[in-house]
């Protein structure tokens, strides 16, 4: 039996992917969540096979969750289930750890064949974004592109995202369980290393990469 964490924000899709993998034989959905926040959490719970998320969600995006649960847990594998399809999120998914790449646009067929080949230990990634996987494989190491998104440290995108997403240092702190210092701490740094000296510069910055989603269904 495949056990598999489902992860997106839009509960009509959910209910879709979960149709989708629910009539594959031997695959089980044993928990959901809609950002990556709780799916870190959850995946902690459940330990499940494999978790299938989104990128673009509300307190925490797919790619920084990803890259939390396969830290801790390595045994997890996870396929990036998502509407983007540049390359710039196909670098980003394959940098923190995704073992695996469909576009939702895809046929249902690929998203069990996907699931099929990462539970052989294998990678699967969309043959319409397999060009992207192409030319970052053939990077060498040293003339890997980093934007100044990637110079950020994983909390500090955390963090970012949160500011974008109007919260305030004090609810930042309450959600990270951590102090209000810290978060300000943070901050500075994110200011620093960005060279950007406001919030509102902030949040644009975000939105510029993709940070915060812009569409939210209920």
């Amino acid at each position: 039996m495949i056990r598999i964490l489902l992860v997106d924000d839009h509960t009509l899709v959910r209910a879709g992917i979960r149709a989708l993998i629910e009539a594959i034989d031997g695959a089980q959905i044993v928990a959901e969540a809609d950002n990556g926040r709780s799916a870190i959490a959850l995946a902690r719970q459940h330990k499940p096979d494999i978790v299938v998320m989104d990128i673009s969600m509300r307190e925490l995006n797919g790619v920084d969750a990803t890259a939390q649960i396969v830290a801790e847990l390595p045994d997890i594998r996870v396929l990036i289930l998502s509407m983007h399809s540049a390359e710039e999120f196909v670098r980003r998914a394959v940098r923190a750890g995704a073992s695996g790449y469909v576009v939702k646009e895809s046929v249902p067929m690929e998203l069990e064949l996907a699931l099929e080949a990462l539970m052989r230990g294998e990678a699967y990634f969309s043959p319409r974004i397999s060009r992207h996987l192409l030319t970052i494989l053939s990077e060498p190491a040293t003339a890997e592109r980093e934007s100044s998104l990637d110079s950020l440290t994983g909390r500090q995108r955390e963090i970012l995202q949160l500011i974008a997403e109007g919260k305030s240092t004090k609810e930042i702190a309450g959600i990270l369980e951590v102090s209000v210092k810290t978060v300000e701490t943070h901050r500075a740094g994110i200011m620093a290393k960005l060279d950007i000296r406001d919030i509102p510069g902030l949040v644009i910055y975000a939105a510029r990469h993709n940070l915060i989603p812009f569409e939210r269904s209920e």
